[in-house]
């Protein structure tokens, strides 16, 4: 079988040998439910608890505002349609951005047919919200900001602080989806005012089908999936012990290995990032070049179709993304990319590289290449790229 060299990190990542590890006892040793009064679920419960608490310590946050889901895109819709029903009497306005996961966006639309308004902030050619129009857009109806932390597509990092200053200037809630973030990058919830942040297991070498919703002690939103007393009464189903104790052994993982690892991401990024724009022509970074996930490049390449891309890029044992993995099926272009200001031309031809901290030199050598390779096989096909060069000659 050909090497694989595993670019997609954003999408998903492996889980790790000491998280698998963690897990296992509780599917078949400590498998009591962690509701029940005998020591078997006291077993569950109180490993639960001490994933919680690793949980919070890495948010800065209290034990008691960690909250289990089933990963991200629950956590996002719980904070925005939790949040709008429980402040109904208060306002019906909604502020978030052009750029946020379809979590977000697809969550604003259910809610704008319930009759809230929404604002979606444009952002700037880096894919940043512009302070100035975050306090515009703010009105006495205005109940809830919700904005990624950092991109998913193209890895530019927002800025959370003065976004959670804004909001708690106004006495607006402000929630984060930090699915991407946690874990790669340092986060407190106290110093950025964050009222509530989503993440996801799977984002952080830990399991698929867990995650949390961080809500601040004092927020009053209610229970999004109904039924039992579990999560505080706030999230009914029995809790998923294996998922929640590789979710907090993962959690502890990153944090503890955050500054070795993002630095020698962030190095091995800048690399790849010097070497692409340098040694293939008409491409440009799509995000922030120096202000984004330490793990993220995301190219755009003209006169080529992205998914050609992508397939090439498969038969030699690469694995990247055009943009969203929640997205792949689709023919449009991606909504980031255009919210940026890329005509769809461009847009279409993207490429999203997300390393780990087991990427190495040698693998992102062999990538260039090859791509530099693909790109140019593709711009021969291209009748475009061949009128380019004439008028240009």
């Amino acid at each position: 079988m050909k090497k694989i060299i595993y670019l997609d990190n954003a999408a998903t990542t492996k889980t790790a040998p000491e998280v698998v590890e963690a897990m296992l006892p509780y599917f078949s040793e400590y498998y009591g439910n962690a509701s029940t009064i005998y020591s078997l679920g006291g077993a569950s419960k109180k490993a639960m608890n001490e994933a919680r608490e690793s949980i919070a310590s890495v948010l800065g946050a209290k034990t008691e505002e960690i909250y289990f889901t089933a990963g991200g895109s629950e956590s996002d819709n719980w904070a925005l349609k939790a949040t709008a029903d429980a402040y109904a009497n208060k306002g019906n306005h909604i502020i978030t951005s052009r750029i946020e996961h379809h979590a977000i966006l697809h969550t604003c639309e259910y809610l704008e047919k319930k009759g809230f308004e929404v604002t979606y902030l444009d952002v700037d050619e880096n894919g940043k919200v512009k302070l100035d129009q975050l306090k515009k857009a703010i009105r006495p109806t205005t109940i809830l900001i919700s904005i990624m932390y950092a991109n998913n597509e193209i890895g530019t990092i927002q800025p959370i602080k003065e976004i959670g200053e804004i909001a708690h200037e106004h006495g607006i809630l402000f929630h984060t989806d930090a699915v991407q973030a946690f874990g790669q990058l340092p986060i407190n919830v106290d110093e950025c005012h964050i009222d509530m942040l989503s993440a996801s297991g799977h984002k952080l070498n830990g399991p698929k089908g867990i995650g949390f919703l961080y809500i601040r002690k004092g927020v009053k939103i209610r229970s999004f999936v109904h039924g039992g007393a579990q999560e505080r009464k706030r999230r009914a189903g029995t809790e998923n012990i294996p998922g929640i104790v590789g979710l907090g052994a993962a959690a502890a993982r990153a944090a503890a290995s955050m500054e070795e690892r993002t630095a020698k991401e962030r190095e091995l990024r800048d690399y790849l990032i010097d070497r692409i724009l340098k040694e293939v022509p008409y491409t440009r970074l799509n995000g922030d070049r120096t202000d984004r996930l330490p793990n993220n490049a995301n190219f755009s390449f003209q006169f080529v179709e992205g998914e050609s891309l992508l397939i090439m890029l498969d038969m030699e044992g690469i694995c990247g993304s055009s943009g969203s993995a929640c997205t792949s099926g689709s023919l449009d272009p991606s909504h980031v990319l255009l919210a940026i200001g890329l005509p769809h031309e461009i847009a279409h031809g993207s490429l999203r590289l997300t390393l780990s901290e087991e990427t190495t030199k040698e693998e992102l050598d062999f990538v260039i290449e090859t791509l530099k390779n693909i790109v140019e096989k593709l711009r021969s096909m291209s009748p475009l790229y061949e009128d380019f060069v004439k008028k240009h000659q």
